[in-house]
């Protein structure tokens, strides 16, 4: 008996150094990916802002699947799901020409030499992706959904329909398939009015704007969340970068009705 009691005792305290060590209560595809040995140092220096386990986590995006990372710039979040999907599953980097210009095709580092061969890069027409219907398992969008709304009057942007993107996006997700958003908080009812001049959007605004173009709200997560950001300054400059307020919302695209689906034909 007392030599069980000591082993009891033993294996208390490793699980409470364990803890008190921070190491993971257990590993996943999701830590894993983080832990890969394969990632630049730039990308592990941006995942204390970005907490990327946990964000791909709470969206349960998993082996096997067809992933687009919409307007994924230099494919930060496009590598990681390259080793979640695993190698049976696929990644599309999408972007438009002004996000391959505006990361100077930084993407193509990323992807040289075969590095990620379940990764494939594409310039695409956001009101046209250019998939065929239902066939995507998921979509990600983070901190890119409010440049749908910027409409600004000079350079190489180009003039977005947002209904248009949302609808398309509607149609290449499967019924069931996943929409994982991010993007930095704006004022309450603020709607869409400081998307251009603040790059933030009013979050109970993009909630809504989803729910009209059939996808149905399943999680959120506060792990992004910064009191202290006052929600009116611009996010990617001066001193509010890495340090924005920042929404996290998971969709579901709802099954479109039998009834409904035979009125669109």
């Amino acid at each position: 008996m007392p030599a069980l009691i000591t082993g009891t005792r033993l294996a208390g305290a490793l699980a409470l150094l364990w803890a008190l060590l921070g190491a993971p209560a257990y590993a996943d595809i999701y830590s894993e990916a983080v832990a890969h040995a394969g990632r630049p140092a730039a990308d592990v220096n941006r995942d204390s802002l970005d907490h990327p386990a946990e964000v791909l986590r709470l969206a349960r995006i998993g082996r096997g699947m067809k992933v687009a990372d919409l307007l994924a710039g230099d494919g930060y979040y496009s590598q990681l799901l390259s080793y979640v999907v695993g190698p049976k599953g696929h990644v599309y980097l999408l972007n438009n020409d002004a996000y391959d210009k505006w990361t100077n095709n930084e993407w193509q580092v990323r992807l040289t030499a075969g590095r990620l061969p379940n990764v494939e890069h594409r310039s695409v027409d956001l009101q046209y992706l250019g998939f065929p219907a239902h066939s995507l398992d998921a979509v990600l969008m983070v901190k890119v959904y409010h440049d749908l709304y910027w409409q600004p009057g000079q350079g190489p942007w180009p003039k977005i329909d947002p209904d248009a993107v949302l609808s398309e996006i509607a149609r290449v997700l499967k019924p069931g398939g996943t929409l994982l958003l991010v993007d930095h908080a704006a004022k309450p009812g603020s709607g869409t009015s400081v998307a251009g001049t603040l790059h933030r959007m009013d979050e109970e605004y993009a909630r809504r704007d989803f729910e009209k173009h059939g996808f149905r709200l399943i999680a959120t997560s506060n792990l992004l969340r910064r009191a202290d950001d006052p929600r009116d300054m611009i996010t990617y400059k001066g001193e509010m970068l890495g340090k924005t307020d920042r929404f996290v919302m998971v969709f579901r695209r709802q099954a479109v009705p039998k009834a409904a689906a035979k009125r669109r034909h």
